[in-house]
C-alpha cells in the first residue's frame, strides 16, 4: 500500500478537490482516478474520506442526486 505524498486527510481532500475541478469530474470519480493513478487501495481512500466530513458530504450529495442512495439531505427530500 502506497500513500504517495499524502500526509493527512486534509491533503487528500485538497488533491481530490483539485482533480474534480481540474478534470470536471465528480468527487467519486476523482477519488477513483486518484487511487488508480497513485496505486492506492480504495479501502485506504475510504479511511481518508471518513476523516473528512466535507468530502464525505460531497460524495453523499452526488450519490443522492444519482439516486444511488436514499436522500437524507433536507433539501432533496420531497
Amino acid at each position: 500500500m502506497k500513500i504517495s505524498n499524502i500526509k493527512s486527510s486534509a491533503d487528500f481532500v485538497k488533491e481530490i478537490d483539485k482533480l474534480a475541478a481540474g478534470k470536471g469530474i465528480s468527487y467519486f470519480d476523482a477519488v477513483m482516478h486518484y487511487c488508480e493513478s497513485n496505486n492506492i487501495e480504495v479501502e485506504t481512500a475510504a479511511s481518508l474520506i471518513k476523516q473528512s466530513a466535507v468530502l464525505k458530504a460531497k460524495i453523499q450529495f452526488e450519490a443522492e442526486n444519482l439516486n444511488l442512495v436514499q436522500a437524507t439531505s433536507i433539501y432533496l427530500q420531497a
